[in-house]
């Protein structure tokens, strides 16, 4: 059993000590058993694509606080936020665990739609971690439209997070996919999303969602900031796939770039 609890936001633009403040207050007031703390996508900015005047690096203000929470709470805490390293600019997720260590991930699809990819370099390599046994890749946004980065190959994961600034105007996507995400690889998928009008005038609707192993629906929210905590029980997860053993007969294949 592990306890998460999801964050969904109204990212104050582009503040990173307003946004900071503000989860601070949040997590202190989350009654449930801390285990395992999610925020959104850029969770201290907003989606910017200013990153030459909002990056930081690996030891700069706002992983120091992810540090400080972590150890505070005595939880891990994850989401994605603006990192310079080596002369390039990443929209990346940490997974910041009590003790200090921590994984990265780099987003790999970005989102040129935005022109993310004129000013963030793409990762090039999925984070699979795990906690009290239970395995949880983590992916940003809009990697949730390419099912191949997500596949469940054989059984590597038993929750599948996406951390997100997901427009309302396209939320339809967002919620099918996530569904479809679940299903195909008998997984918990976890969706978290902010609320709220970004900088650029684009409204966010949320929706926030958490889907079962077999596509149900166990929770989802919409334009209110707010929490909600559960348990991932990898026991609904084992037995999902012994009933159903579909990755059995899936495709193989190797990522190559």
């Amino acid at each position: 059993m592990l306890y998460i609890s999801l964050i969904q936001p109204n990212i104050i633009w582009e503040d990173k000590a307003a946004n900071l403040a503000e989860y601070e207050k949040t997590i202190e007031g989350i009654a449930a058993k801390k285990e395992v703390i999610i925020l959104p996508e850029m969770f201290s900015t907003g989606f910017s694509m200013a990153p030459e005047r909002l990056a930081e690096t690996m030891d700069g203000p706002t992983v120091a606080w992810m540090k400080n929470m972590s150890r505070k709470h005595r939880c891990i805490i994850t989401g994605s936020l603006i990192i310079e390293e080596n002369g390039h600019y990443y929209n990346r997720l940490i997974w910041m665990q009590p003790d200090g260590n921590f994984g990265i991930y780099d987003k790999r699809h970005l989102f040129g739609y935005a022109k993310e990819n004129d000013h963030y370099s793409p990762g090039e390599k999925r984070l699979i971690a795990q906690v009290k046994g239970i395995r949880i890749c983590l992916q940003v946004c809009y990697d949730l439209r390419f099912p191949v980065w997500a596949r469940n190959q054989g059984d590597e994961y038993d929750v599948l997070i996406y951390v997100a600034n997901w427009p309302e105007r396209r939320n339809l996507a967002w919620k099918t996919l996530l569904q479809a995400r679940a299903i195909e690889n008998l997984s918990y998928v976890i969706g978290v999303n902010r609320v709220g009008e970004d900088g650029n005038g684009i409204y966010h609707s949320g929706d926030s969602s958490v889907f079962g192993p077999t596509g149900e629906l166990i929770w989802q929210e919409a334009h209110e900031a707010t929490v909600f905590s559960f348990i991932v029980d990898k026991e609904v997860v084992q037995n999902t796939r012994e009933h159903f053993p579909f990755l059995n007969d899936a495709d193989k294949f190797l990522f190559l770039d």
